[in-house]
């Protein structure tokens, strides 16, 4: 799915498997966001062979959070592709999956501020709740928001796996709801698009979620 120019999505619709969404930013860098499981990964090559790219034409590939639904196949890729990911949440991978994590340290590493991957120029937001240090990636120039497994539509990210805690998550949410934002991307499920439509999200997130947080 084309989002607009430079960005395309590769929607997972197979409810069958829990894979996430994942997005290439296209242009002289190309991004890659949340590959997915390891052995679902031939989604994403069939996906990328559908707008004439290769994983080896990937020219960073950024984590938003250590699941293995997101975090899986960055095995799949060899260098010169890069890795960006939070550190903490690196560290959350190596000790709770041990010899079985396979995903080598990362290039670049995705602190709370301003990141820059060859032209494009994002914000990272630390956004705990779901994992210990999950990151939402905000792009201001195109107003839009990857935000993992931290915000769906009308949903929240799971709160109930080693790490999660519903205090965080809350709290995350608010930070994220103050930016403008035109493109709501979840790691899961359909985009949210439209700022009124993003509002309402947020609104019912609030009203009828927080409370069971």
């Amino acid at each position: 799915m084309k989002i607009f120019e430079g960005l395309h999505a590769f929607l997972w619709e197979d409810y069958s498997e829990n894979n996430c969404n994942t997005y290439l930013i296209d242009g002289n860098t190309r991004i890659l966001i949340d590959p997915g499981h390891r052995h679902l990964f031939p989604h994403v090559k069939e996906e990328l062979a559908g707008v004439g790219l290769t994983p080896a034409e990937i020219n960073m590939v950024v984590i938003t959070h250590g699941h293995r639904d997101h975090i899986g196949a960055a095995s799949e890729f060899q260098r010169p592709t890069l890795l960006a990911i939070n550190p903490d949440e690196y560290g959350y991978c190596e000790n709770r999956f041990g010899e079985e994590f396979h995903v080598s340290y990362p290039d670049r590493l995705l602190e709370e501020g301003d990141f820059a991957a060859g032209e494009h120029r994002f914000k990272v937001i630390r956004t705990p709740g779901h994992s210990p240090a999950s990151v939402c990636l905000y792009w201001p120039l195109k107003k839009t928001l990857f935000t993992g497994d931290v915000i769906f539509r009308e949903s929240v990210g799971r709160i109930d796996l080693p790490g999660g805690n519903g205090v965080q998550l809350k709290e995350s949410i608010m930070k994220l709801e103050g930016l403008d934002v035109e493109y709501l991307l979840p790691g899961h499920g359909e985009p949210v698009v439209g700022k009124k439509d993003i509002k309402e999200n947020f609104s019912i997130i609030r009203d009828y979620i927080f409370a069971y947080l």
